[in-house]
């Protein structure tokens, strides 16, 4: 009896030394935004945990395995001090499988099952025709078979070997169906496994609590598994139209954790910086090949508001979480009766305060408020406490909100949206922009026999665009792909909108006028080249056309343009240009000629 009693006691003891410290405690962490880099992401998660009194070691799960743990930030509010923070990888934690996977797996055993049995099935077939086989000998008694007997055998023996062949053919062909039935779920498995959730990350917190309860904590930290890459879509009806550009962005994410219903913001920059103050080193000149790369870092707003404070005339009270109140009250209108609801327009129609107070703020686009005649004018008695008028967003363009900062642009987008941990590319629309071009046809044919459409747009710089492949969609018909290089420093941004076929374009030597000499110890060669141009559209074309002479460097070689048929000409580049206008049917020809004069012992890259 003194032993168990001690033993009691001393459990009693370790109870409430557990209560008085704390213990452990572990939770799940929610993510509710996320802002991707050019390269990287930061992800923000939110927990509640109930503390004790005292110290307290927290775990908080449902963290991506692949982070900076420099980066990790833990804020909770006065009453709780975080005194460590540590990050660590859990191996031993059994993968949650999606209902995918499962389905897929469990396909997968159905088939291994049949696919045993085939195989247990040609074995015995197998069997049966080498045992059929091995007793083909005919023997009889020393007098031998009799006819019958013979026919007899033989008969039995064709039979059965056809039954067993054709048996045979059956399960071959149904193997190999099985067979291919489970590599394809096989494949289908390890690409719905390709969603880096073979461990996860918990973060272990060591806290010093003032006062028991329960706490909110906000977590932080950059993970390098994430990215985002834009790319456009130029779409014009004709030559006549504005340019239509769509900017998209592809997101990519294998950071362990789904994200579902997040609240997403693009940003244009990356998460690192460098810390140490600069300092001068030997400069040695080398050649180079330019990167552009973002060196900058941004902090993240992240503030979805409602209607409260957005719009002035009005009284709210009891705001619900959809952002709207459950009373809304027209300031200036007062009424003896106890009716003082306004009127409620919602896209064109009449609302009731019931339907009203259920709206989500955040698809809202415009808000009106109209008072005394305003309001009376257009609704009638009916408004006289006051309208209401609300327009909602139409099309994902118009939950974008851009951020233009000083050294980048963030993209916050206010619909939740999810992003899979599988690697594979999910897209959103960022912007659409419509904006005045002018079209031009170009040619080089020295480096190219077709004619491309360009589209010219000015004051480009406001639409915050970034280089990315462009999908081409010109008359209703997808043309192919571009490329948009808006690091230019022209007034106008050039962006190609395709080859066009029914412009004809054709450059060739004219051999008459082109001729070799020898003068003393020089070589002098002349070259001459006709371009011709004919648009075979009904509609007139401008068109740009381009070509070039070589130049010289060493005064040992001497270079003269002799004939430019009134082209552009740069002397610094060698670049003629001719601008032509062409009607519909015609064709026009220009001529280039220039000549080389070099050591006529030397060879020339000509």
């Amino acid at each position: 009896m003194k032993k168990i009693s001690l033993v009691l006691i001393a459990l009693v003891c370790i109870h409430f030394a557990t209560a008085k410290n704390g213990g452990g405690n572990t939770v799940k962490a929610a993510l509710n935004a996320v802002t991707v880099y050019r390269t990287g992401a930061e992800l923000t998660h939110q927990a509640k945990a109930q503390l004790a009194a005292g110290n307290n070691e927290l775990v908080i799960e449902n963290i991506s395995n692949a982070l900076d743990p420099n980066s990790i930030q833990v804020n909770c509010d006065g009453n709780v001090t975080v005194m460590g923070i540590e990050f660590s990888t859990d191996y031993l934690k059994e993968e949650v499988k999606s209902p995918t996977v499962r389905l897929l797996e469990d396909s997968v055993e159905k088939i291994s099952r049949e696919l045993d049995k085939t195989r247990s099935s040609l074995n015995i077939v197998n069997d049966l025709i080498s045992v059929l086989k091995a007793n083909k000998e005919i023997k009889g008694t020393q007098t031998g078979l009799s006819v019958a007997e013979l026919m007899k055998l033989m008969e039995y023996y064709k039979t059965k070997s056809g039954e067993l062949q054709n048996e045979l053919a059956a399960l071959n062909q149904q193997q190999v169906k099985q067979d291919k039935q489970l590599k394809k779920l096989n494949e289908q498995i390890a690409e719905e496994q390709n969603r880096n959730t073979k461990s996860a990350g918990k973060l272990i917190l060591q806290l010093s609590c003032a006062i028991a309860g329960k706490y909110d904590f906000n977590i932080s930290y950059v993970t390098q598994n994430a990215y985002w890459t834009p790319f456009y879509d130029l779409r014009a009806a004709n030559i006549a139209s504005p340019l239509k550009i769509v900017y998209r962005a592809k997101i990519f994410q294998t950071t362990g954790i789904d994200w579902k219903q997040v609240k997403l913001s693009l940003s244009t920059s990356t998460p690192t910086q460098t810390g140490n103050a600069p300092l001068f080193k030997t400069w040695f000149l080398s050649y180079i090949n330019p990167v552009n790369f973002y060196n900058n870092t941004l902090a993240m707003e992240n503030t979805i508001t409602g209607l409260a404070g957005r719009v002035p005339g009005l009284s709210l009270n009891e705001v619900e979480a959809t952002g709207f109140a459950s009373k809304i009250k027209v300031r200036g209108l007062n009424s003896i009766t106890s009716d003082t609801a306004p009127l409620y327009i919602v896209n064109g129609s009449e609302m009731s305060a019931t339907d009203f107070s259920k709206i989500n703020a955040n698809a809202v686009k415009n808000i009106e408020v109209l008072k005394d005649a305003a309001a009376i004018n257009l609704y009638g008695t009916r408004a006289s406490n006051g309208v209401i008028v609300i327009t909602f967003k139409d099309g994902l363009d118009d939950y974008i909100t851009v951020s233009d900062k000083e050294l980048n642009v963030i993209f916050d987008i206010d619909l939740p949206y999810d992003v899979p941990t599988n690697g594979k590319a999910q897209t959103a629309v960022l912007k659409e922009y419509e904006v005045p071009a002018t079209y031009q046809f170009y040619a080089v044919p020295k480096l190219d026999k077709e004619v491309f459409l360009l589209a010219q747009i000015t004051d480009w710089e406001k639409l915050n665009l970034m280089p990315g492949e462009a999908n081409i969609i010109f008359e209703g018909t997808y043309i192919g792909k571009s490329f948009i290089d808006p690091s230019s420093t022209q007034d106008t941004l050039n962006l190609t909108m395709g080859r066009d076929k029914r412009v004809v374009v054709k450059r060739e030597k004219l051999m008459d006028f082109s001729s070799v000499k020898f003068l003393g110890a020089n070589k002098k060669q002349t070259f001459t080249y006709e371009i011709t141009v004919k648009n075979n559209k009904k509609e007139a074309i401008n068109i740009l056309l381009k070509d070039q002479y070589p130049l010289s460097q060493n005064k040992e070689i001497e270079v003269e343009l002799v004939e430019s048929d009134g082209a552009a000409v740069n002397t610094e580049t060698g670049v003629l240009n001719w601008k032509l206008q062409l009607a519909a049917g015609e064709s026009k020809k220009v001529r280039m000629s220039y000549s080389v004069k070099y050591p006529k012992d030397k060879l020339l890259n000509l």
